[in-house]
């Protein structure tokens, strides 16, 4: 008799309990799909590294998969059948394609490109249907514990302040609408300001953080949104002010960037601290 928990597989045999291992499947293979890959090749407890999505499986990328050997490569949105979570790291016009066949067999999906889920809510209505699960890990940003408690009651206000350096937004669709060089600017500029819906649309590799913490809080419509190119920085900078019949809030945090600019090394961490808690007997935090 088998029981699904947790995306794990719990299996009785004569009164002896053995949790299977949860396998998990890295959609998207750039510098946060390899840094996931990575620690989990290291060794996280009750996880498997069993697939990887890539465009162009028959040529798979060159990695050190460890004593345990490569995964199966698979395209981007074939591999749930090899999977119980399935980790989502690509551009996110590919969010759609990677997990809703995940969801459509009530597993979970852990998902990065935030801001594409305001363009697609019928995979929130997918997950509800199917009993599957969307987990959006804090990623770049911090306080979302927080938010969500805040939400619990009313929250006036939310406005964040993110500031990059200049090559972080290159290619960003808003700029090239607007004309705006970034690696010509010599200070500080303002580039955007308006709603974190807005905000995903125009920069969609660069602003899923503001798009995380409007689901935390008050939606993407009323969370408030400045965004600063900064050829003075070298580490993408995110300042959150909420104001709360709870609490008031003030939180920042400095991320140092991976290998992508565009990205900070505590994004690949947070997905693996998210997976830890999928069998941890301890958890912390919201």
């Amino acid at each position: 008799m088998k029981f699904f928990v947790l995306s794990g597989v719990i299996t009785l045999y004569s009164g002896i309990v053995e949790m299977e291992e949860i396998r998990v499947g890295v959609a998207g293979f750039g510098s946060i799909g390899r840094a996931i890959a990575r620690q989990i090749i290291r060794g996280v407890d009750g996880l498997r590294l069993t697939a990887v999505g890539v465009r162009e499986p028959a040529v798979p990328p060159a990695f050190e998969w460890g004593d345990q050997g490569p995964p199966v490569f698979t395209r981007l949105g074939d591999l749930e059948p090899h999977c119980d979570v399935v980790i989502e790291c690509a551009p996110a016009q590919h969010l759609s394609s990677i997990i809703t066949p995940v969801l459509r067999v009530g597993k979970k999906a852990v998902v990065l490109s935030s801001g594409a889920l305001l363009d697609h809510p019928e995979l929130i209505d997918l997950a509800r249907e199917h009993h599957g699960q969307i987990l959006v890990p804090s990623g770049a940003i911090l306080g979302l514990d927080a938010l969500l408690g805040a939400a619990e009651g009313e929250i006036q206000s939310v406005k964040m302040t993110s500031r990059k350096p200049i090559k972080g937004f290159v290619g960003a669709p808003f700029l090239e609408q607007q004309n705006i060089d970034v690696l010509g600017l010599t200070k500080p500029t303002l580039i955007f300001s308006g709603s974190a819906r807005e905000a995903a649309a125009g920069f969609p590799a660069n602003l899923n953080v503001a798009v995380s913490v409007s689901l935390a809080g008050i939606g993407p419509d009323r969370t408030q949104l400045e965004v600063w190119a900064d050829p003075t920085l070298v580490r993408n900078t995110h300042h959150i002010e909420v104001i709360s019949d709870s609490a008031l809030l003030s939180m920042e945090i400095q991320n140092i960037p991976s290998e992508n600019p565009k990205t900070g090394r505590i994004t690949a961490q947070s997905v693996i601290a998210l997976l830890r808690k999928l069998r941890a007997p301890l958890c912390v935090g919201t």
